[in-house]
Parts: structure tokens; C-alpha cells; sequence
């Protein structure tokens, strides 16, 4: 497609944005933006935007596609700055944001622009950020949900899908009320759950500092999602509050639930109650990716000696394959492997796992 591409926010996900629409329309221009002129620059050197944008406004402005890939908040801001400005007549105009009611609701003030406002999130993230951290196959198989507004047609919502396309993502269309409760329950009141986890544990090891040391192992991967950046997560929190309190107010009964069984001592109940969360848990789809990036965790039972940990890197290392954290587990109660090394997909962890077992003859899992 030709045309000309605002991105605004060269963070991880707007970054590979631009490499993914540069690599699927190279004769669109795609024009970048950020507060941080640091980004900026870093973003011209490394080719992932063709140009920068001397203002907001500017490039807004000369732009067919404007693509706001910034915090939910400031996506509020630039959709107000929008609504002032002198925007093309057929501009489509879309978000990254990962909540939606709110962003949609603002985006209703650029109605009589006649402009096109077309929400999405695209579901993935990483480790890493900032657009040094970006690229092409960020979003691949991953779920990109858009919410068109009201006065955004087919045509319109076809021509974003086009531009999209390089993303190889799966993009489903939806309302922005059934959004922000699909993502709250997966993921935004898990990131809130996994924080609560965080807070009792810090308090408990104030009366017996073990604690942090037993946490070393399965509690770690549990609450993983705890570290999150806490701005961003501040944000959706309040963006989403409405859902998250609802959703709340469900755990509170069921806990009041596993109280009352615990109370009663049923051992029944008790089985009852694991085995079905088991049961639903193991049947979710293990190689697909949902609302929480997945962590491609290899658990490696290496033998207790000197050196052993950079002979098992030193073979990946042999057959040029990346690891992005390798640590070794103290507590092993209920989790198998003492070497866990971390991959940025699935791809790389399948090569890890045939590599070390062509060396070697450890015992080797995958979370």
C-alpha cells in the first residue's frame, strides 16, 4: 500500500509497527514521533522509521494511517490534540492501548472531524523495551483486537487490516465493553492477583527473611507478572477500574468459598475444588498466545558441578541460539529442573531443548 504512516510512540510495540508496515508496504513512508528525542534518533539509525516528525501536530497531519502506540493516558491526550488539528479527509486513526471503553469514548470528540477511529491491541509484549527491543515478529500468531467506532465503516476497518497485515497477527473484531472484560479477567485482574501474592510474601518476610529465599522457585514464575512496569499498570488499572472492582468482588466470594471448605476439613471439597482448576487449566491451548506474553522457560536437571551451567550455554552457543535469562532455582518443591533458561520464543526454546539433548543426558522440562 502507499501512503503515509504516523507512528506515535517508538516504544517495543510502536517500533515493531514500523518495521513490520515498512517490511509489508515499502512504498508507504512511515514517519515517527516521541517525547523521548533519544528514541527518536535511536529509531532513524536503526531504520525503523524512514523519518521523524518535527512535531506532534505535523506529523499528524500529513498522515493517512496515525498510529498512537503510548500509555493509555497519554493516547487520551493526543486524541484531544487531534481534534484540533487540520487531519487528512480519509485519515484512519488507531491506538495500542490495552484498555478500550475510555479510549473510545474520548475518541468520540474527532466524530465531527469525520475521522476514522478504529481501537486496537495487539496482544504481545516482551521483556525488553523501547524501540531498540523491536521487531518484525513481535505480533506473529499473536490476537490483535480492534474496536471500531461508531462512525468507522468496513471499508475503513478493511484498509487498517490491510495495513496490518505484515503483523501475521490474529485480529479479531469486538466491542470495547467486551474488551476490557475479556482482558480484564485474563489479564488485568491477574496482574493485580499476582501483585496481592507479591505484597504477602514481602510481609511475611519481615517476621522470617527465608521467605524470599523459598519464593526463589515455583512463587517466582507464579507472580513473574508482578514486575510489570507499575506507571503503565497504574494507568490501565484506573482506565478498566470499574471491571477490576467487579471482578474483585467475585475473588472475595471465592475465597469465602475455599475458607468455608477448609473450615468444614472436607477432603472431597478440597479435591474437587484443585481438580477442576486443573482440568480447565491443562486444557487451555499450550502453544497459542493469549492476553499475558507467554515465557518460554526451558528447566534443565543439571548435575551439581563446577562449570556445568557454562557447559550447557557454551553448546547453544555452538548453534548460535539466543537466551534472554538463565538463572538457577534454589527451591525445587513441586517444580522439576534447577537450571531454568529463558528464550524470546518458542522456536528458539525447541532448538535449546533438541541441542541439549544431543550433548547431554539431563532431564529436561518445559513449564
Amino acid at each position: 500500500m502507499r501512503g503515509i504512516v504516523f507512528i506515535a510512540g517508538l516504544g517495543l510495540i510502536g517500533g515493531s509497527l514500523a518495521k513490520t508496515i515498512k517490511k509489508a508496504h515499502p512504498q508507504a513512508e512511515v514517519i515517527g514521533y516521541d517525547i523521548r528525542a533519544d528514541e527518536v534518533g535511536l529509531a532513524e539509525a536503526l531504520n525503523v522509521i524512514d523519518r521523524k516528525a518535527e512535531s506532534f501536530q505535523e506529523g499528524a497531519e500529513q498522515a493517512d494511517l496515525i498510529i498512537l502506540a503510548a500509555p493509555v493516558l497519554q493516547t487520551e491526550a493526543m486524541i484531544k490534540r487531534l481534534a484540533g488539528f487540520e487531519l487528512k479527509k480519509e485519515v484512519i486513526i488507531t491506538d495500542t492501548g490495552s484498555t478500550k471503553k475510555r479510549i473510545m469514548d474520548c475518541a468520540a470528540i474527532l466524530e465531527s472531524r469525520q475521522a476514522a477511529f478504529i481501537g486496537g491491541h495487539p496482544m504481545a509484549g516482551s521483556h525488553k523495551s523501547g524501540v531498540a527491543a523491536a521487531k518484525e515478529l513481535l505480533f506473529e500468531n499473536a490476537f490483535y483486537l480492534l474496536t471500531p467506532g461508531e462512525h468507522a465503516n468496513e471499508k475503513q476497518v478493511a484498509i487498517l487490516k490491510k495495513w496490518l497485515q505484515g503483523t501475521k497477527a490474529k485480529i479479531i473484531e469486538l466491542s470495547a465493553d467486551d474488551h476490557d472484560h475479556l482482558t480484564g479477567v485474563v489479564s488485568h485482574f491477574p496482574h493485580v492477583i499476582a501483585a496481592s501474592l507479591v505484597h504477602q510474601a514481602r510481609r511475611h518476610n519481615h517476621s522470617n527473611s527465608l521467605i524470599s529465599r523459598l519464593a526463589a522457585g515455583g512463587f517466582r514464575d507464579v507472580t513473574r507478572i508482578a514486575s510489570s512496569n507499575p506507571e503503565m499498570w497504574k494507568d490501565i488499572s484506573l482506565h478498566n477500574r470499574e471491571m477490576l472492582l467487579a471482578l474483585l468482588s467475585e475473588w472475595k466470594v471465592e475465597m469465602e468459598r475455599v475458607i468455608d471448605i477448609l473450615k468444614e476439613g472436607s477432603a472431597p471439597l478440597l479435591f474437587d475444588y484443585f481438580n477442576e482448576a486443573k482440568r480447565f487449566r491443562d486444557e487451555l491451548p499450550v502453544k497459542a498466545m493469549g492476553a499475558i506474553p507467554s515465557f518460554y522457560d526451558l528447566y534443565v536437571d543439571v548435575p551439581d558441578y563446577p562449570g556445568v551451567i557454562s557447559e550447557v550455554t557454551a553448546y547453544l552457543a555452538e548453534e548460535r541460539i539466543s537466551i534472554t535469562n538463565i538463572r538457577i532455582m534454589e527451591t525445587r518443591e513441586d517444580v522439576y529442573g534447577v537450571l531454568v533458561i529463558s528464550f524470546q520464543n518458542e522456536k528458539d526454546r525447541m532448538r535449546a531443548q533438541k541441542c541439549i539433548e544431543k550433548h547431554t543426558n539431563y532431564d529436561l522440562f518445559l513449564a
